[in-house]
């Protein structure tokens, strides 16, 4: 089936993921090797984001280790981007991956975003040795690559504008006490990103708070001393997160912050800073954050923030 055939004469490729699918279909047939992948790069995680293979059996959403990979080595200039007898190059017979699977030939190329960090790589491998000719068709892959990068940072840049839109949507779903999403936004919100992270690989954590005091308030001095307490600890995640995170509250004590597009690293760095908030603001407060594993889903991480966040309640009693 040509290219026609299978989309229409003409007609602009719905989205980065079936644009990944035709290429690597097409370099396949001209390329030969019986893996091609459109992959990401997320920490040591290797995200399989498209696939399309004949030998192998690697599917759309497997997670690798990025160290264990040729790629991590070609992107760090230890060897060539076609390697048609991979077994020649020290750098690639030295990476683990080729002890989990039979390569006989390499091709990969980076994939870029418009500021020039890498996103992932566009690569291919075959158990079996290639010519040496295959080595003419570089210059085509590198074509190739370009061009899905670059419907890749037009997409992002469209979805970044599109979060801004649901969140602006978002705004009439509000709790009235704080000012902040109400639960139903966040279970929308969670279900939205879920979507994002599955197609893009994109990272995304999760923190959970819970406000220690708040009964104890309550009942010695009032609901309204209640009220004002839940405000002030609204405030205060407000200033603490950046603009593009969200933030709801979740239940009578409870809140929650979905920080997208964040490493480990950067989670880490906004709990603590949280923590900080909160004791600068003498309100006690008890924390949990998980990072979504690409292998598991954000409600996966929530779960897990849950445990961490009565982990952390229990310690503080």
């Amino acid at each position: 089936m040509t290219i026609d055939e299978q989309l229409g004469p003409a007609r602009p490729f719905r989205d980065f993921e079936e644009a990944a699918s035709v290429v690597l279909r097409l370099l396949q047939e001209n390329v030969g090797l019986g893996l091609w992948m459109v992959t990401r790069k997320e920490g040591d995680d290797w995200i399989v984001l498209t696939a399309q293979d004949r030998i192998y059996g690697v599917q759309a959403g497997q997670v690798l280790r990025w160290s264990d990979s040729f790629c991590s080595r070609m992107v760090r200039g230890l060897g060539p981007r076609i390697a048609p007898i991979a077994s020649q190059i020290a750098a690639y017979t030295e990476a683990p991956i080729g002890r989990q699977m039979e390569i006989g030939a390499y091709v990969g190329v980076p994939l870029r975003r418009s500021d020039g960090t890498l996103f992932g790589t566009l690569c291919a491998v075959d158990p079996r040795p290639q010519p040496e000719s295959i080595e003419t068709q570089l210059e085509s892959v590198e074509v190739h690559a370009r061009l899905l990068a670059t419907i890749l940072s037009a997409e992002m840049e469209q979805q970044a504008r599109l979060r801004q839109l649901e969140r602006a949507e978002a705004r009439s779903k509000t709790d009235p006490l704080t000012g902040l999403y109400n639960r139903g936004a966040w279970e929308e919100t969670l279900e939205i990103e879920e979507k994002r992270c599955r197609r893009y690989g994109s990272p995304a954590g999760v923190l959970l708070i819970d406000l220690d005091g708040l009964k104890q308030v309550n009942d010695a001095e009032g609901h309204a001393a209640g009220d004002r307490l839940l405000k002030r600890a609204a405030l205060v995640l407000r200033e603490a997160v950046r603009e593009s995170d969200f933030v709801a509250r979740i239940g009578g004590d409870e809140f929650a912050v979905l920080a997208p597009d964040e490493s480990a690293l950067t989670l880490e760095r906004l709990e603590e800073r949280l923590r900080r908030s909160f004791e600068g603001a003498s309100i006690a407060a008890s924390l949990g954050g998980a990072r979504r594993d690409p292998r598991q889903s954000l409600a996966a991480a929530v779960e897990q923030a849950d445990r961490v966040l009565y982990a952390d309640k229990r310690q503080e009693r």
